[in-house]
């Protein structure tokens, strides 16, 4: 259990003034001692906004990806630039061709080459292939991959693994984010392509008897 969680958010599709908006997701977790950036939006907010909001990335003690798309790993190579001696942790399917496809149009969405790039240049040690829950700082956990008995998102999910449309892309490296705190637990999303009931009841059955507390960041629920 932690005493205190602060979440930053530094890439969001909404920013006040003085801050960029992008359409992506980027958090910036402080938890106890110890910090998370949580996803890296498309990078063009990323350094402007933590240099704006006093958030010093290099001292992040690991970097998360909550999936692969472009809006939430564009900003890597800045993120791993500046965080020298952080850890990161995704599932292998972070880094699969990824597509877009609506109304009969497809457009790519996965991890930008250079983002894999600097994943392939990281040193033995720094990359962590997450395959089950696992606590990145003590009391937070990432949930690796999470089950889906209620099944996928609902309707209009356009995300394949190939252009055409013929092979549907189930997301399966969606990750959360989950912190136990003495009110109860925060969950903290990426985009939840796991579906919001299946993460939930995943979550609660790694914290017995414990109260949720909040639920931040990304749902998907537009389709």
């Amino acid at each position: 259990m932690i005493d205190t969680l602060n979440v930053t958010v530094l890439a969001d599709n909404l920013a006040d003034d003085g801050l960029l908006a992008e359409h992506g997701l980027s958090l910036w977790i402080e938890a106890g001692t110890g910090r998370i950036l949580f996803d890296t939006g498309q990078g063009e907010a990323l350094a402007a906004n933590a240099a704006r909001l006093g958030v010093d990335l290099a001292t992040a003690d690991a970097v998360a990806l909550s999936h692969g798309h472009y809006d939430h790993t564009s900003g890597l190579p800045l993120a791993l630039e500046r965080a020298a001696g952080a850890c990161v942790h995704c599932m292998p399917e972070a880094v699969l061709p990824r597509y877009s496809v609506r109304g009969g149009e497809s457009r790519q969405v996965q991890m930008p080459r250079e983002s894999m790039d600097a994943l392939d240049a990281l040193e033995e040690g720094r990359i962590r292939w997450t395959a089950h829950p696992v606590e990145l700082l003590p009391g937070v956990w990432l949930s690796g991959p999470i089950p889906r008995p209620h099944g996928d998102v609902g309707p209009g999910w356009p995300f394949f693994l190939d252009p055409k449309g013929a092979k549907p892309d189930p997301i399966g490296d969606d990750m959360a984010l989950w912190a136990d705190t003495p009110d109860g637990v925060v969950l903290i999303l990426g985009c939840c392509h796991a579906g919001l009931e299946n993460t939930l009841e995943f979550v609660r059955g790694h914290n017995p008897g414990r109260p949720l507390r909040a639920v931040v960041g990304g749902m998907h629920l537009m389709d």
